[in-house]
């Protein structure tokens, strides 16, 4: 059998800032149908004698990966939560863990979930040729044919064939300088390094038992000590956390003597950055992507995003990066695009909260939009969905006006329990026992006005919730 294990832990930093902690790329609908995630999803259902997938996620994320799974109708996913991030070899570890579970002779293929793939049948014939090196025992990964001398990619020089479509790997490059990227180039030996593998389940496990022991210890413990949670298989905190931190290439992939590549077109990006997004994305006559209203008068090879309700407009540009959301504004020449990340740093050194939340932060229940704050005040829009609820909580520091604009909410404030309709209101103390849910069908659409001497997000104690966060402050 053959089970997808999809890598969803990164946070897309140079996709800022549209991409945040909270919301990174891989959950975002940025090209095609569906988020990079679902679109990696549904790319893998589509290949012969396939499982139910294994998702690897961040534990801040696991609602937003059940709810696009739900969304695209996916059942039987294993969700595997990691506590804390140790790079690809032990999430990969942990995944082949269960999926020997599955199955004895699994076989994974390991896809990271932001990845972007034009043409799925040629991805598809590349996997049914790696598969029987697999089967033999070779840990295979897929090299991209390259279209261009880049330096923003490692490389794979692929040594002897083993059969007419697969070769042994010769070695691994790490991002090159420009000279050297043109030479691997004419050279045609050499391919971009995807990040993708197959390879038997056990054979992994079985090289990281040679090549970091430890490593395949602590995920072991990690796994063993699991906690189900909901739909969530939640890793052992502290073993999780003592494995090295370690990628697949240094782990094992540059140690074993059966490292194999099979070489493929199939328009691939890891959309690593907004350039790499505007190379991957469809243009008008001048080289333009554009998102959204925009109004571009003499701009040539850019890439426009303008959010809803704001008109973008630009006058004698070429080659820029525009990007607005609610709260943030991001100008930048497209060669210049890697830098972007260095923006996310100086906002994490100034204590700024735009490097980690939208304005629109979305819950388990439904999502609220940050409105207006001031000294004292904020105001928000929330939405819950039809049976949901929020968590019963209280704060300290804070009171709330909870304002009904649609449908009835149902309200708990300490011993009473009382439904708003449109246009009514209420008033929750500073210090009440409340919570807020939703009995109907529809959404239910209101507007809070807090007050008080302190707004912060950590300023909530849960005593239950249905989402498993009671307890937990903030």
């Amino acid at each position: 059998m053959l089970i997808p294990l999809i890598l969803s832990g990164g946070s897309g930093t140079r996709l800022w800032p549209i991409s945040r902690r909270n919301l990174p790329k891989q959950f975002l609908a940025l090209t095609g149908e569906g988020t990079l995630f679902q679109q990696t999803i549904q790319r893998a259902r589509g290949l012969p004698d396939t499982g139910a997938p294994i998702v690897v996620a961040s534990d801040d994320h696991r609602f937003l990966a059940a709810e696009q799974l739900q969304e695209i109708q996916v059942e039987g996913a294993s969700i595997l939560l990691e506590p804390t991030a140790r790079n690809t070899a032990p999430a990969i570890a942990v995944g082949a863990l269960r999926a020997l579970e599955k199955s004895p002779d699994a076989l994974i293929l390991v896809l990271p979930a932001d990845h972007l793939i034009g043409d799925n049948a040629s991805f598809s014939e590349a996997v049914a040729q790696a598969r029987p090196l697999a089967e033999q025992g070779w840990l295979v990964t897929f090299g991209i044919r390259p279209e261009r001398a880049e330096t923003g990619f490692g490389y794979i020089q692929r040594g002897d064939s083993i059969d007419s479509f697969g070769f042994k790997v010769s070695q691994f490059v790490e991002k090159p300088e420009l000279e050297v990227a043109q030479s691997y180039l004419a050279s045609g030996k050499y391919d971009w390094n995807s990040g993708m593998f197959l390879f038997l389940a056990s054979r992994y496990l079985d090289e990281l038992a040679q090549h970091a022991p430890s490593m395949l210890e602590a995920a072991k413990a990690a796994y063993t000590k699991a906690n189900v949670d909901l739909d969530f298989v939640r890793l052992d905190s502290d073993s999780f956390a003592s494995s090295p931190s370690d990628s697949i290439d240094y782990a094992v992939m540059e140690k074993t003597a059966r490292a194999a590549v099979v070489p493929v077109s199939c328009e691939w990006s890891d959309i690593g950055s907004w350039d790499a997004l505007w190379m991957a994305a469809a243009k008008d006559e001048h080289g333009n992507h554009s998102e959204g209203d925009v109004i571009a008068i003499n701009t040539t090879g850019s890439l426009i995003h303008a959010h809803a309700r704001h008109v973008v407009a630009t006058v004698g540009l070429d080659d820029v990066i525009v990007v607005t959301t609610p709260d943030a504004t991001l100008v930048a020449k497209r060669d210049a695009a890697q830098d972007v990340k260095l923006v996310v740093e100086e906002l994490k050194k100034a204590g700024r909260t735009e490097h980690d939340l939208h304005r629109v932060v979305r819950r388990p229940w439904g999502m609220y939009d940050s409105l207006e704050n001031g000294e004292r005040f904020q105001v928000k829009r929330i939405v819950v969905k039809p049976g949901a609820a929020l968590s019963l909580q209280m704060h300290h520091h804070r009171a709330e006006h909870w304002i009904v604009v649609k449908g009835v909410a149902e309200v708990t404030c300490d011993d009473k329990v009382f439904l708003l309709a449109e246009n009514q209101s209420t008033y929750l103390p500073l210090g009440s026992k409340h919570r807020l849910r939703n009995p109907g069908k529809v959404p239910v659409e209101l507007i809070e006005v807090q007050s008080g001497s302190y707004l912060g997000e950590d300023d909530i104690v849960r005593f239950d919730d249905v989402y498993g966060r009671a307890g937990t402050v903030g």
